[in-house]
């Protein structure tokens, strides 16, 4: 029996809209995946980076160049040369790497410590962002510069040397760090005299870049592992704040405390290595260390709020091994609080915190307000990005709800302050925009290259009126007054000095938002 032509006709026009239809629909499919796992394609990255922010990374990352010491290697930053060579050398030990903290040339252990941390972890959040714009090598080089000296800092077990230079005499000098001649006693904590906390930062500090350098260096992955180890060890058994041990101390970077920091690296120390025993003391020392339904701002000093979003990462995404019912309890506290801080940072919650400028930035302390801001948006992206790679839909806040994008977009409100969306229309990050200080308290921005000074008589240049004769470019200064005012002078200590903590802060913060949305994926491989 023959086939009517007429359906042949039909089954072939069928056909083709099948096809055509599969095809639209596969197109569809791609393109939310590409939407929805940018890193997958290169192609969607560059069309989602937000250029703003892209310069801005570019510009922060250099004032880690700024801060080095030691044999420059590709020295990125003209007016800096090599200096403190001799760092370390009356007990056989090169501690001439690490960087100095701020505007001075001391480099203190402890807030370099907690720089490394949290480069760590934004390098492990958002490395890929990092990598679409060219930054990611930047960033591991300024991380293995601190994190050479941090393992060549601690010679054996029970030694850990947590300062080079001594503060006060360092302060009696106006000098380029290249023409330094004074002399820099080194500053230990040891069994007679401990440090915990100073000692569980470092541990925190190398066990987060151990998975930095996991896949890249795996050797020198396994180095800095072990050094973390034996630093907890020696924290958590020989317990006293270094404050206490080294009076010293207490005029610069004084410790409140240590359960803070035993927290923090046991947390890091268990994403490390994904033993369990490091959960098991986070858990069992929780109630004890960690301060439950209590929030405390995140700083070099204060490691609480880092530690509960941290671990909040374990609750959303789980473990590797099995949980404990009191470990699992123990995790969801310390969500709990985590959330109570970030309902606090959202302007329309009933729990947001009256701690802001009329502007609208977190300002909580007068002495480098950036510092509490640019954390706390930081903890808030990362955490939103949790959210959103968890599909959790919303964050309760005393009755209310709200989606991860308001964490998100209470984070670009601080940015953008500091970028210039404030009353005093200027940049607070040096290098970025039209405007922005011109007077940052800065040692050696401050003084001409060529300058014939000394010591003493190099403090013309702080008092001089005019700008610094180099830029410090990626500082970001200690921020405005309450009244959202700023007085650009280098005496002007507590809003004009800039701080390397403040700088990875700020590269983390960037760099979660460098692109108009993103997920994270576990940085832990097995």
């Amino acid at each position: 029996m023959e086939k009517e032509p007429h359906k042949d006709k039909r089954w072939v026009w069928r056909g083709l809209i099948l096809v055509i239809t599969a095809l639209v629909l596969a197109a569809v499919l791609i393109s939310f995946r590409k939407y929805f796992h940018p890193s997958n394609s290169s192609e969607a990255d560059s069309h989602q980076v937000v250029e703003k922010y892209a310069n801005a990374l570019s510009i922060a990352m250099q004032f880690f160049d700024v801060q080095k010491s030691g044999k420059l290697v590709n020295n990125k930053i003209a007016w800096r040369g090599d200096s403190a060579m001799g760092d370390g050398s009356e007990v056989n030990l090169d501690l001439s790497r690490g960087m100095y903290d701020a505007g001075d040339h001391v480099k203190f252990g402890f807030p370099m410590a907690f720089t490394a941390t949290v480069l760590s972890w934004a390098i492990l959040e958002y490395g890929n962002h990092m990598n679409m714009v060219n930054e990611l090598d930047n960033a591991h080089e300024s991380l293995k510069w601190i994190t050479d000296f941090l393992t060549n800092a601690h010679p054996s077990e029970n030694v850990l040397y947590i300062q080079v230079g001594d503060p006060k005499l360092d302060h009696t000098c106006w000098e380029r760090p290249e023409a330094m001649t004074g002399k820099r006693p080194l500053t230990q904590v040891n069994t007679s005299y401990p440090g915990t906390d100073v000692a569980a930062e470092s541990a925190a500090a190398m066990a987060a870049a151990s998975l930095v350098f996991k896949s890249i260096d795996s050797a020198y992955s396994g180095t800095l592992l072990e050094h973390a180890k034996q630093l907890f060890k020696f924290a958590d058994s020989y317990r006293g704040s270094y404050s206490i041990s080294i009076p010293g101390v207490q005029d610069f970077y004084n410790s409140t405390g240590f359960v803070d920091e035993l927290l923090w690296a046991a947390a890091w120390l268990y994403h490390a290595t994904g033993d369990k025993s490091y959960l098991t003391y986070v858990s069992t020392n929780g109630n004890t260390f960690a301060n439950w339904g209590n929030p405390s701002w995140f700083s070099w000093e204060n490691k609480l709020a880092g530690v509960q979003v941290l671990l909040s990462r374990v609750n959303f995404f789980g473990s590797n091994e099995d949980i404990s019912t009191e470990e699992s309890l123990s995790l969801q506290s310390y969500r709990q609080t985590a959330e109570t801080f970030l309902c606090g940072l959202l302007p329309e919650s009933p729990m947001a915190t009256s701690q802001r400028t009329a502007d609208g930035l977190v300002w909580v302390n007068q002495w480098n307000p950036f510092q509490y801001s640019v954390a706390s948006s930081f903890l808030a992206v990362v955490y939103s990005d949790y959210m959103l790679s968890s599909q959790t839909s919303n964050l309760y806040c005393s009755g209310k709800l709200y989606e991860p994008t308001e964490l998100r977009n209470f984070a670009v409100s601080q940015l953008d302050y500091i970028l210039g969306n404030n009353s005093m229309e200027m940049s607070y990050l040096v290098g970025y925009g039209s405007r922005y200080p011109q007077q940052v308290h800065h040692r050696g921005a401050s003084i001409p290259v060529n300058a014939n000074s000394n010591c003493s008589d190099g403090f013309k240049w702080l008092h001089t009126r005019h700008s610094n004769p180099n830029v410090a470019v990626g500082a970001l200064v200690g921020g405005p007054s309450l009244s959202d005012t700023y007085m650009d002078s280098r005496n002007n200590i507590s809003q004009s000095e800039p701080t390397t903590y403040n700088s990875a802060l700020i590269v983390g913060l960037i760099s979660g938002l460098i692109t108009s949305s993103s997920q994270v994926e576990s940085f832990v491989k097995n």
